[in-house]
């Protein structure tokens, strides 16, 4: 593992050193032969390093210009420092190609190419999964990681399954989810359901990790770096788990239903929020609370568990979602006082609880793209607001929308 962590750097440093090409044919035609006699890695194993080194480029080429786009549209300032030096990998992982450098044969065996040649161990998995290879299901690239306080390796394979076409008649029930950090998930229905997931336990254990992890930092001896690697693993373990354990009870509880999730793409540039000195230690805490979660693996969570459940996952615009009034539609920062759990329209003074209305807002959103998708017969799955005018068109759309227990389409 060692070997290949260093034979990766190398190229790295190498494509860095040419102007950060991320094309992995020339890549590989460059190093090929240096890789091979330097390292004396396999034929095959030669080709899957300068192909990871590009596609790891070819990825920090695109957050560059997505970058550069914001800055120029003036939704952040800070620059992009992903290419100021070239990456450097320190995951002891590697990738296989499906019928290459690995393959799956009868009596759960797999065979691996190792720097030794081929060996054929057995494997065990979750039962669902091998139930899945065994109904047919398609195997995909691999990646072989090394479990280093069980001193473990797990060969983590992707699995590729056909779905059936999406279809209006099929999702009849909508459902918006809101996500916060009191509560990590809160869903609505369109016929007043909502169930809430707080996020009580989880926040207290990661405030404990960050707490611990500072002192250890200010303490900066090896021991304390070891102890550091040991806390990371058992933080991102705690976060994966609660995300699958919200994501598998949503999915569980909304069989056959359109899910419609917020676009939060750039949301931390969108927000306005004070850092450094300038805020005070509560805004500090909750840069770090609104930073740490990864809300993102949530959805992307939710998106293949609702897939295989027979729901499907649908983005909408989270603009003003907390602001707005679900039943008149006035939209203003004062129907949130104090940014609190309360939420008080100041037009027809609705109160309720302040995710319970984000829920709300993101169903009713959903709601009007399942309607879209009826009468065009196109789903659109992500909101086209990159402009003032689209924004106000589809902010006058949602002013419009009320909330009413009928509204949701029977079966």
């Amino acid at each position: 593992m060692k070997l290949e962590k260093s034979n990766l750097n190398a190229v790295s440093r190498y494509a860095f050193a040419h102007g950060k090409k991320s094309n992995q044919q020339w890549l590989q035609q460059e190093t090929y032969a240096q890789v091979r006699a330097t390292y004396h890695l396999p034929a095959q194993m030669a080709c899957n390093v300068p192909r990871q080194v590009g596609a790891t480029y070819k990825t920090l080429w695109t957050k560059l210009k997505q970058n550069n786009a914001a800055r120029k549209a003036g939704i952040t300032k800070k620059r992009y420092k992903g290419l100021d030096q070239p990456p450097k990998y320190v995951s002891p992982t590697l990738t296989y190609n499906s019928h290459r450098d690995y393959s799956l044969k009868p009596e759960q065996q797999v065979s691996l190419l190792t720097l030794d040649g081929r060996v054929v161990v057995c494997y065990t998995g979750y039962e669902k999964h091998l139930a899945l290879l065994q109904q047919g299901a398609h195997i995909g690239a691999a990646k072989l990681w090394y479990d280093k306080p069980r001193k473990q390796f797990y060969l983590l394979v992707t699995l590729e399954l056909e779905v059936a076409e999406p279809t209006p008649e099929r999702h009849q029930h909508v459902v918006g989810v809101d996500v916060g950090q009191r509560y990590l998930a809160v869903t609505a229905r369109l016929d007043t359901g909502a169930s809430f997931y707080s996020g009580k336990q989880t926040r207290a254990k990661a405030n404990h990790y960050a707490r611990l992890r500072k002192r250890l930092q200010h303490k900066g001896t090896r021991s304390a770096t070891r102890r550091l690697v040991v806390i990371s693993g058992r933080e991102r373990r705690l976060k994966q788990a609660t995300n699958h354990l919200i994501s598998r009870r949503i999915v569980d509880q909304h069989p056959q239903s359109i899910i419609g999730l917020e676009d939060l793409t750039h949301i931390r540039e969108r927000t306005k929020r004070r850092h450094g000195m300038k805020a005070s230690k509560k805004q500090r805490r909750a840069n770090r609370h609104a930073s740490k979660w990864a809300f993102a693996e949530l959805h992307g969570y939710l998106a293949y568990k609702a897939l295989l459940a027979g729901s499907m996952i649908v983005k909408v615009d989270a603009h003003y979602s907390s602001q707005a009034c679900p039943m008149c539609g006035h939209t203003c920062e004062d129907n949130r006082p104090n940014k609190g759990l309360l939420f008080v329209c100041q037009s027809c003074h609705y109160r309720l609880h302040a995710d319970l209305i984000g829920a709300r807002n993101v169903a009713l959103r959903t709601l009007l793209t399942r309607q879209d998708w009826m009468s065009t017969g196109v789903l659109s799955v992500r909101p086209d607001v990159s402009s003032n005018e689209a924004k106000a068109a589809r902010r006058s759309r949602y002013a419009e929308l009320r909330w009413s227990p009928d509204a949701s389409p029977q079966l």
